[in-house]
């Protein structure tokens, strides 16, 4: 066949470690026989961040509000044994935070969901979309190491110089600090997002933060969830028979255990960020959820949730045979394709990310799959294959479709 002509590049962001071999393999036996593929490349693997003091991960970012849509390798946000094993000129931001913080929106995660792999969780019937809030917080803060006595202040300097100040603690020896921030204007993108993804999926939409401690900052985000719903989003909900429900963030963790699921769990950013990697793993695997990024502006970036499997890339490298789970990066691609062809209308291109993923799945529910889900699976009989070898399964299953 002709391979499938493309308009529009997609911004391509290259990642770390073992995802990064996966990317490759990827690309090489999934996509490029296929498609004539148009990507504009970044390396965003932590040695070229370092080199280019992380000015890679900003240019990216804003290729992608030139492009509209980018798809994005795992990466690492270095710690301090990362600072020793890469030589770093300094301790890095996560490149996800930076990314989110110029784009803004909300990242939107689902479990891939295939016959064999039964959650965890008895009760959950359907799939449970979890919608993070993508700006701010712990990924922007401003962190301090406190030496010893001294007095700790908030301070806000507006336009005119004048200042309000607040005590935030009278230290008697040393400490640490944090500042964190966020916007009304992206509060209110991200309640919109959630909002109108409920309404265009026909969900119910719970969500929750800690607004009975944090009397201004999580109570902000309750007030304006609340206002944005009923101004904007109330009758469409009483329309379509939708709820929005609201409660303590440990309340809606305490229902979530016992829900069917079939909803959209709106989260702050922190809180996305670890129950995202929660409700993947109990639906069977870190490596089985779908991540997208959609901007207030319809910018998205497509990306695995899980990390860079650090593990099995130090396993690569000593020449051993490892059997890492490709299929959320393959989906990456396959959302980041399928949105390229529906922005600039190419059928073809839509078709071929839809017959991706269903070769994808199929060859798992065939009996086919890596050790991750051979673990976990109800199937009898499986095949454990190794990275290289599940890959070239999906490759077989797609050729037959096309």
């Amino acid at each position: 066949m002709d391979k499938i002509r493309m308009m529009t590049p997609l911004v391509e962001m290259d990642g770390d470690e073992m995802t990064r071999i996966l990317w490759k393999m990827i690309k090489e036996d999934l996509l490029l026989p296929f498609i004539d593929l148009k990507t504009e490349y970044y390396d965003l693997g932590l040695a070229n961040r370092n080199d280019t003091f992380d000015q890679v991960t900003v240019d990216s970012a804003e290729a992608t509000k030139k492009y509209g849509v980018a798809v994005k390798c795992a990466t690492i946000t270095p710690n301090a044994a990362r600072m020793d094993e890469y030589d770093l000129k300094e301790m890095w931001k996560s490149p996800n935070g930076t990314i989110r913080a110029i784009l803004d929106g909300t990242v939107f995660r689902a479990p891939i969901v295939v016959k064999g792999i039964e959650p965890c969780v008895k009760n959950w019937e359907k799939p449970i979309t979890i919608a993070r809030h993508a700006y701010g917080d712990v990924y922007k803060n401003v962190e301090m190491k406190i030496p010893g006595t001294g007095k700790a202040e908030l301070v806000f300097t507006d336009e005119d110089g004048k200042e309000r100040r607040e005590t935030i603690f009278d230290f008697k020896g040393p400490g640490i600090l944090q500042g964190m921030h966020n916007t009304t204007t992206s509060i209110e993108s991200f309640a919109r997002a959630c909002f109108q993804y409920a309404v265009s999926t026909k969900q119910d939409l719970w969500f929750g933060s800690k607004d009975t401690i944090s009397k201004k900052y999580d109570h902000t985000f309750k007030d304006i969830f609340q206002e944005v719903y009923e101004k904007e989003y109330k009758e469409q909900f009483d329309v379509l028979g939708l709820e929005y429900f609201y409660s303590l963030i440990d309340d809606i963790v305490a229902r979530i255990m016992k829900a069917k699921g079939g909803f959209i769990w709106a989260c702050k950013n922190y809180d996305g960020d670890v129950m995202s990697d929660m409700v993947s793993s109990a639906f069977g695997s870190l490596a089985m959820m779908t991540s997208v990024l959609v901007s207030p502006d319809g910018i998205y970036e497509y990306e695995a949730a899980h990390g860079t499997v650090q593990r099995h890339y130090y396993k690569y490298l000593k020449g051993e045979e490892t059997s890492t789970n490709p299929v959320a990066t393959i989906f990456a691609w396959t959302g980041a394709l399928r949105k390229r062809g529906e922005l600039d209308g190419i059928k073809e291109l839509v078709w071929f990310a839809n017959a991706l993923d269903e070769a994808t799945v199929e060859t798992i529910e065939s009996g086919r799959m890596t050790k991750d889900l051979a673990l976990i699976t109800s199937l009898e009989n499986v095949t454990v294959l190794n990275s290289d070898g599940f890959i070239k399964a999906i490759r077989g299953n797609l050729e037959s479709k096309i």
